[in-house]
């Protein structure tokens, strides 16, 4: 029989991504059991082996989410990244399909997922990645749990991959238009967001959270912050959507997540990211100079991240 500890306990899916790993710092920080299900457990700081209770595995089989949701109170959900996937239904649907059964099985009450925005949008059907993922959020929701999908723009940290092209010859590049204002947010806040929903036992029903970052910036705008943060001149290059998935093919991705790809960001060009409101709940702390500071910077400098 479970003890009132092991009914109250939280799992961390993805504990040593960047969410992820970040997230499982804030709910450690509150005191409350933690489990978590990671393929490597080496992966994980000596700290978190320590006070977590870990289950070996992918969150994609069946055994492993039966096992690591049994007694659990709430569920951090997020989806790994699969480039290689058939299709962007199998990546975000199919992956979370054993999860679901779980959910029901198990008595989870809530659970917490990495979403996008975009539902609701006349864009909404035709997002790639973003369309694949907001049927993930219905599924969950069938699942009889309650549930809260964090509705994220852009990450911040993508402008990572570029870094080689941004230390040399000094800029950074996507499909969407250099002045499309847009919001965008760091991967801290969204940690942030989740855990405060995972800790919180007083919410239920279904529903989503935005995260949108404290404001709405363009790419040109994010290139000259960063020629002030690195004190070089950086410049913004809008390129084909086609010139996007041919390079993303080159480095080995499926065919359907390439163009799941492309028409996600053909989608935010369009608007996709634009519909949500901003609130004074929505606006997430961080700001893209903060961040650029703080993890930019010394990855451009060949430094470890502050932060």
């Amino acid at each position: 029989m479970l003890n009132k500890t092991e009914k109250k306990v939280i799992v961390v899916t993805a504990a040593t991504g960047n969410i992820g790993g970040q997230l499982l710092e804030d709910v450690l920080a509150s005191g409350e059991p933690v489990r978590v299900i990671v393929r490597d457990p080496a992966r994980l700081s000596a700290e978190a082996r320590r006070r977590v209770e870990v289950v070996q595995g992918s969150h994609g089989d069946i055994d492993v989410v039966s096992k690591a949701f049994s007694g659990a109170d709430a569920v951090f959900w997020l989806v790994p990244p699969d480039p290689r996937a058939a299709s962007t239904d199998a990546a975000y649907v199919d992956f979370s399909l054993p999860a679901c059964e779980a959910f029901r099985k198990q008595g989870v009450k809530r659970v917490v997922g990495i979403s996008a925005l975009g539902r609701g949008t006349a864009l909404e059907a035709k997002a790639g990645l973003v369309t694949s993922s907001l049927k993930m959020d219905d599924l969950i929701a069938s699942s009889g749990v309650s549930y809260r999908a964090l509705a994220n723009p852009s990450f911040m940290e993508n402008i990572l991959r570029q870094v080689e092209l941004i230390k040399t010859p000094g800029m950074f590049a996507t499909p969407i238009a250099g002045d499309r204002k847009l919001p965008t947010c760091a991967t801290r806040d969204i940690a942030a967001a989740a855990a405060k929903l995972l800790i919180d036992q007083s919410w239920n029903g279904n529903g989503h959270v935005a995260v949108l970052g404290p404001e709405d910036l363009s790419f040109n705008e994010m290139a000259e912050r960063l020629s002030e943060v690195l004190g070089k001149p950086v410049r913004y290059q809008q390129i084909p959507v086609q010139a996007l998935k041919d390079r993303l093919l080159k480095f080995g991705m499926s065919e359907a997540m390439a163009q799941g790809t492309a028409d996600m960001m053909s989608a935010k060009n369009e608007g996709l990211d634009n519909a949500e409101p901003r609130t004074p709940a929505s606006s997430s702390p961080t700001t893209f100079r903060q961040w650029a500071e703080q993890v930019l910077k010394p990855a451009v400098l060949g430094k470890a991240a502050v932060g």
